[in-house]
């Protein structure tokens, strides 16, 4: 009966620990501030004028990060939507989903990446732009930009 007991308790405590999620892994503290919050987003094939928003919030540890831009009069979109695994002083690492749409890309219909993606700060400029700009349904190049506030 104890031992049935202790082997129900070790499998629960390890199913516990194996489905928690890790904390965002901050390696630059001044860049996880200017993270954190409301941004402006976009996506160059609907608009650099009419921006969409992404907000970074901090529960417990761990980054989240969610947002979109729509079109205007269309029925274009981009979504952003995941966890943020690690900040550094010039980008940080994001898991989850990076959903667009765009009339005149994949036939209209929708395109979703999914997994680890890499936002970075080059040069001067005053945002973070996804890395994998490579557009996995078409032949296009995606500039995902989150802009500092």
């Amino acid at each position: 009966m104890k031992r049935t007991f202790i082997i129900t308790l070790l499998v629960f405590a390890f199913s516990v620990t194996a489905f928690s999620q890790q904390k965002t892994d901050v390696n630059d503290k001044k860049a996880a501030q200017m993270l954190l919050g409301r941004h402006k987003l976009s996506l160059q094939w609907i608009s650099w004028d009419y921006l969409g928003t992404a907000n970074v919030i901090d529960r417990k540890g761990i980054y989240y990060l969610k947002g979109e831009q729509k079109g205007r009069g269309n029925t274009d979109f981009v979504k952003i939507d995941g966890l943020i695994t690690s900040v550094d002083a010039n980008e940080f690492k994001f898991d989850g989903t990076v959903e667009m749409q765009i009339s005149h890309i994949n036939g209209g219909q929708p395109c979703k990446r999914e997994g680890e993606m890499t936002f970075r700060i080059t040069g001067k400029r005053k945002y973070w732009r996804m890395q994998e700009m490579d557009n996995p349904c078409d032949q296009a190049t995606d500039y995902v930009d989150i802009y500092f506030r």
